[in-house]
């Protein structure tokens, strides 16, 4: 019973990461239970046992992503606002370097083709990213780290949307570029 528990879980979460995977390298409506079957060494209809709809699927994923946020946040709580900001903009040279794109950037592009469920998910993903940059903005302007005139919701709109693109843009130029616009964020915050 146990080991069958640990099967379970096992194949479970190797279907999300392995989705995870898909929807950053080849985008959310460019692959199939077919090719996550095929990958993880399982037929289709377990794939449907896991997840009846592609649609529970997105929203898996999303919620690992979440998760995965909310240990970063937690991690960082203590950590001054330019670490913090530095941590969660050295993510997007990971992803750049593993050659994918963020999870946000990938949705977004395909979202009016996304059901109901995984935009809401979306929504609430971006949402939570959004608020942490503007607390840590915040925080580090109130400490007189951090130097800007607009409002830091504006600010940290700007540096996801920064880093959001770069990375998709660093496919077609150069990865360095990734680090380059980072460098670029950090130097016009603190200077």
């Amino acid at each position: 019973m146990y080991q069958i528990l640990i099967s379970i879980l096992s194949n479970r979460e190797n279907i999300i990461e392995l989705a995870d995977t898909l929807i950053r390298e080849k985008g959310y409506n460019a692959f199939s239970y077919m090719d996550i079957a095929r990958e993880v060494g399982i037929r289709t209809a377990s794939v449907h046992y896991y997840f009846p709809a592609k649609a529970d699927l997105g929203v898996a994923v999303i919620r690992m992503h979440q998760a995965r946020f909310h240990e970063m946040a937690d991690e960082l709580q203590q950590a001054d606002p330019q670490e913090r900001l530095q941590k969660f903009l050295d993510n997007y040279s990971t992803i750049s370097a593993a050659n994918k794109v963020c999870l946000v950037g990938a949705l977004a592009t395909a979202f009016r083709t996304l059901d109901e469920p995984i935009q809401h998910e979306l929504k609430v993903f971006a949402a939570m990213i959004l608020e942490w940059m503007t607390l840590v903005l915040t925080d580090g302007r109130k400490k007189g780290i951090f130097h800007f005139s607009i409002s830091p919701r504006t600010k940290a709109v700007m540096i996801i949307g920064n880093m959001l693109s770069v990375v998709q843009l660093a496919r077609l130029t150069s990865p360095e570029d990734v680090n380059l616009v980072k460098r670029t964020i950090i130097e016009d915050l603190t200077k």
